[in-house]
C-alpha cells in the first residue's frame, strides 16, 4: 500500500484521490481552501457542466486546441460516458443539453462537488486543510510534502492537481507551478482561455448590459475566418463576453500580433434577401416615421442609435426618403456588425488557464513526471486546454482516472 500525497481537491484531485484510494492506497489530500472544489462550484453559472456526451475519441480531440495528441491514452482510459456512469452511480441524474453539455437535472453544481467528496470519503481518503510549499528529497525521490506552518506531511508518490491561474478566490492561485518549477519542470506561458473580450469601438460602452440571444458570430484573425458559433453573447463596459465569446477567446493565440474582429450575425435566421424583405415590409408599415423610429420591431432598443449611426443614413430621415443602396447596405450592417477585439480581460477572470505544465515533461500514458519518477500530474495544471461546453473537466477526470490507474 503506498502512501500518496495529493495536493489540490478539486475535480482532478478529488478524482484521483478516490479512484488511487479505491485500488488500495493511503491517500491524503491537500487543500489550502475551508470547503474543497470550489472552482467546480461555479461552473456553468453554479449548474456544472460536468462534461460533454461527446463519445467519439477524434470528437473529444478535435475539441481540445492546445495539445491534443497529449490527451489519446487520457481520453481512450476514462471517456465522457464514464464520467457520466461515475456521478449517476454516486446517486447524481445528468441531464443533456445543447451541444452535447451535460449538467446534474438538479441544475445544482454542489451535487458533483458533494459525490466527488463522497466517493473520497467512502474511500478513507485523509484531508488536510493547509497550502503546500515545497518538497523534501531523499535518494532523487519527494520523500514529503511541507505545508507553509513547517508541517511535513511523508509520501511514497505525489500528484500536483492545484489547477491554473484563473478564478483564484477559489483557490487556483498558481502555487502548483512554483512547486513544479523548484523540482526542475517548466512551465509554459500562461494566457486567459475562455475568457471575457475586450473591444476598441467607440460604441462598445454604449452598449453595456445589452444580451443578445440566437446570434451568431464569426471571428477573423487577418481576415481569415477562424471560428463561428450561435447563441448568447452580452456587451459590457470594456467589451463582450457570453457563451459564445467565451468559446471564441480560446481561438485567439496571438492577440498583440494579429488583428482579430468578430462579425455578429444579428438575424442568423434570415439570408440578406430575406432580410431585406423583412426591412421593405418594415419600411412600408413605417414610411412617414423617421428612420431612427423605424426599427423597433427589428432591433433591440439600446442597439439602434448605435447601429443608425454606424450605417451613416440620417437619423431623421423619413424612411420613404431611404433609397434601395441604403437599405441593402444596412441589412449588410445588421447581418454583420464587427466588433474589434484589442485584449483579454486578465486571467483572473478566465474560466480556464491556457498554459502549464510543459507535456513534453509528462509520459502521457501515465500522466507521470519524466524528471521526477515518484511525481505526477493531473487536470488544469497541465498546458492543455478546450473549448466551453464540459471539454475541461472531462480532461480533468481522465488525466486523474489515468494517473490513479498508473500510481
Amino acid at each position: 500500500m503506498a502512501e500518496i500525497v495529493i495536493i489540490g481537491g478539486g475535480a482532478a484531485g478529488l478524482m484521483c484521490a478516490g479512484r488511487s484510494a479505491s485500488l488500495g492506497n493511503s491517500v491524503t489530500v491537500i487543500e489550502k481552501m475551508p470547503r474543497p472544489a470550489r472552482k467546480v462550484m461555479i461552473t456553468g453559472k453554479g449548474r456544472c457542466n460536468v462534461t460533454n456526451a461527446s463519445f467519439e475519441l477524434e470528437d473529444l480531440i478535435s475539441n481540445v486546441p492546445t495539445n491534443p495528441r497529449f490527451m489519446y491514452s487520457a481520453f481512450s482510459s476514462f471517456m465522457p460516458y464514464d464520467t457520466m456512469a461515475f456521478f449517476e452511480e454516486m446517486g447524481v441524474s445528468l441531464k443533456i443539453e445543447r451541444g452535447n453539455r451535460v449538467f446534474p437535472v438538479s441544475d445544482k453544481a454542489v451535487d458533483i462537488v458533494d459525490a466527488l467528496v463522497k466517493f473520497c470519503k467512502n474511500n478513507n481518503v485523509n484531508f488536510v486543510h493547509g497550502n503546500a510549499v515545497a518538497f523534501e528529497f531523499a535518494d532523487k525521490m519527494i520523500s514529503s510534502v511541507i505545508l507553509d506552518d513547517k508541517t511535513k506531511i511523508p509520501c511514497d508518490k505525489v500528484v500536483l492537481c492545484t489547477g491554473g491561474k484563473s478564478y483564484p478566490l477559489t483557490g487556483s492561485t498558481g502555487e502548483g507551478y512554483a512547486l513544479a518549477k523548484s523540482v526542475g519542470h517548466t512551465v509554459t506561458e500562461l494566457k486567459p482561455s475562455l475568457v471575457p473580450l475586450v473591444c476598441s469601438n467607440h460604441f462598445v460602452p454604449k452598449l453595456q448590459g445589452l444580451s443578445l440571444k440566437n446570434i451568431s458570430v464569426t471571428l477573423y484573425e487577418n481576415e481569415n475566418e477562424i471560428f463561428s458559433d450561435f447563441g448568447e453573447m452580452i456587451f459590457t463596459h470594456y467589451g463582450v463576453s457570453g457563451p459564445v465569446i467565451l468559446s471564441a477567446s480560446s481561438h485567439i493565440r496571438s492577440m498583440h500580433k494579429k488583428k482579430y474582429r468578430i462579425a455578429i450575425d444579428l438575424k442568423p435566421a434570415l439570408d440578406e434577401t430575406a432580410l431585406d424583405k423583412r426591412l421593405q415590409r418594415d419600411f412600408i408599415e413605417f414610411s412617414n416615421k423617421d428612420f431612427i423610429n423605424s426599427l423597433s420591431k427589428l432591433l433591440p432598443k439600446k442597439l439602434i442609435p448605435v447601429i443608425v449611426s454606424l450605417s451613416g443614413i440620417e437619423p431623421s430621415a423619413k424612411v420613404n426618403q431611404i433609397t434601395k443602396n441604403q437599405r441593402l447596405c444596412f441589412a449588410r450592417l445588421i447581418k454583420n456588425f464587427y466588433v474589434d477585439i484589442c485584449d483579454f480581460r486578465p486571467i483572473e477572470e478566465a474560466i480556464i488557464t491556457s498554459g502549464g505544465i510543459n507535456v513534453k515533461e509528462i509520459n502521457p500514458k501515465t500522466m507521470q513526471s519524466k524528471l521526477v519518477d515518484n511525481l505526477y500530474f493531473a487536470g488544469e495544471i497541465i498546458d492543455v486546454d478546450a473549448y466551453t461546453g464540459g471539454f475541461n473537466l472531462q480532461i480533468a477526470f481522465s488525466t486523474a482516472n489515468l494517473c490513479a490507474e498508473n500510481m
